[in-house]
């Protein structure tokens, strides 16, 4: 299941007279690698006269040439594109052996093809001081990535900055805020002083609102969201290229769709080229809009789409009590926690130590939803070979015909709370609702727990 989004960027030149310009390189078509699927790319110019020359540059990235033969007036550069927004694990890769653990270092042949991002190009007080304070014990790749990636996104703060070109390391650190292509290189270089390859990503960002509120953490944009973006990679042998976004402190996903991706931020530029002297204006759009939906356990079928599947359903109930047929159908739903994902009780074991309460809460929740008038029963279930005792099983019985079979939830005890009650008060109770319900008390037998328990 999935959303496929059309993502329109347009940037529009009014110049204040006719002009020379001059040759123009455009990088807005998606990377080789993207893991996102782009199902279509358009690439529209609005110019009187023009020459497109596709190219890949010294990077492998995409990039349209444009010549202009004719002085212009105004330039549109306008990008339509689909993209199916799958989920994606940022940690699906496999890493190679002598690499699992930082630091490691890269086998000869591949440091020098990876040479280019490698170089350190700034050095400064601040940042030798944030790159010293980095620990440098054995620690799995993965962990050491996170943690980088997320400690700077504590350390700076985010801000939309309109000047052209890139901070400095330094002028990052010391404001301790910047824009996502200032931190971008930021890590860029903290990660070459790391002795990690690592590389500058411009691209698409595409934010989608999130179906349900988050029940522990933000919950993302209010709205649909799109914009270009810049984020970093870094090369782990056997993974490849793998994005880190230092704005938000995260893996880059289906979110991020990469354009260019160059050792230095100046080769990465979305649109360069010059002009003769003028006056301009610009104008700039940049949308999200979502063109297919699969229905989802967060966002599912409409009500005219619920009707029509309530439909079928009684016309193939109809069918069945036509030909005499018997239909039963159960199924068993399988819980995961939000809290602890990792423990045996939620991943491969039956039973657990939070599983029983937590079914006792859902079940409340249930009964108030569906049969508040109905009966709980707390009992054992399925007993299984070469276990000492049955599982729980946990019930709620109502009447078919929305009759209560109890009036006054209040008069009913609570599972799991203790109310001081003996014995002795069990057996006045159990004899009192004979009486009332005409059943001679010599029919009562006493139950008692099984000692095996106690052993």
């Amino acid at each position: 299941m999935s959303i496929q989004v059309a993502i329109h960027h347009k940037t529009v030149y009014k110049f204040d007279q006719f002009i020379n310009v001059f040759p123009h390189v455009i990088r807005l078509r998606p990377a080789a690698h993207s893991r996102t699927p782009i199902h279509a790319y358009s690439l529209t110019i609005g110019a009187t006269q023009y020459f497109i020359n596709w190219q890949q540059d010294v990077f492998g990235n995409y990039l349209a040439r444009l010549v202009f033969p004719e002085r212009l007036k105004e330039l549109s550069i306008e990008v339509n594109l689909i993209a199916d927004m799958v989920s994606i694990n940022p940690f699906d890769f496999f890493v190679e052996e002598y690499a699992t653990q930082y630091p490691f270092e890269y086998k000869e042949n591949l440091k020098k093809e990876l040479q280019p991002y490698l170089e350190i190009t700034e050095s400064g007080e601040l940042l030798m001081a944030w790159v010293a304070s980095v620990k440098r014990d054995q620690q799995n790749i993965n962990d050491f990535l996170v943690y980088l990636n997320q400690r700077l996104q504590k350390d700076i703060a985010y801000n939309i900055r309109m000047e052209p070109g890139v901070q400095s390391c330094e002028e990052t650190l010391t404001i301790r805020r910047g824009s996502c292509r200032d931190t971008a290189w930021l890590l860029v270089q903290i990660l070459r002083h790391l002795g990690l390859a690592a590389r500058f990503v411009s691209g698409y960002l595409i934010q989608l609102t999130a179906d349900q509120k988050s029940l522990d953490g933000p919950s993302g944009p209010e709205a649909d969201f799109t914009d270009l973006h810049a984020w970093t990679e870094v090369y782990v042998p056997g993974a490849g290229w793998i994005g880190l976004d230092p704005t938000s402190g995260l893996f880059a996903s289906e979110g991020h769709i990469p354009l260019a991706c160059t050792p230095d931020p100046a080769s990465a530029a979305p649109v360069e080229g010059a002009t003769g002297v003028c006056q301009v204006s610009f104008e700039y759009e940049n949308s999200v809009r979502r063109i297919h939906e699969d229905p989802r356990v967060t966002k599912p079928y409409t009500d005219g789409q619920w009707a029509k599947i309530l439909a079928l359903g009684e016309q193939v109930e109809q069918d069945l009590k036509a030909q005499d047929l018997r239909l039963t159908m159960g199924g068993e739903p399988t819980f995961v926690s939000i809290d602890d994902m990792d423990s045996a009780q939620w991943n491969t074991a039956a039973l657990g130590e939070h599983k029983r309460s937590l079914a006792g809460v859902l079940l409340k929740k249930m009964q108030a939803y569906f049969a508040p008038h109905s009966v709980l029963q707390y009992g054992q279930g399925k007993w299984y070979l070469g276990e000492p005792f049955p599982r729980w099983a946990l019930g709620c019985f109502w009447r078919p015909d929305g009759k209560p079979v109890w009036l006054d939830q209040q008069w009913l005890a609570e599972d799991g709370k203790d109310y001081g009650l003996t014995e002795a008060d069990a057996k006045r109770f159990t004899e009192a609702l004979c009486s009332s319900l005409g059943i001679a008390p010599r029919y009562l037998r006493a139950g008692y727990e099984d000692r095996l328990y106690y052993l």
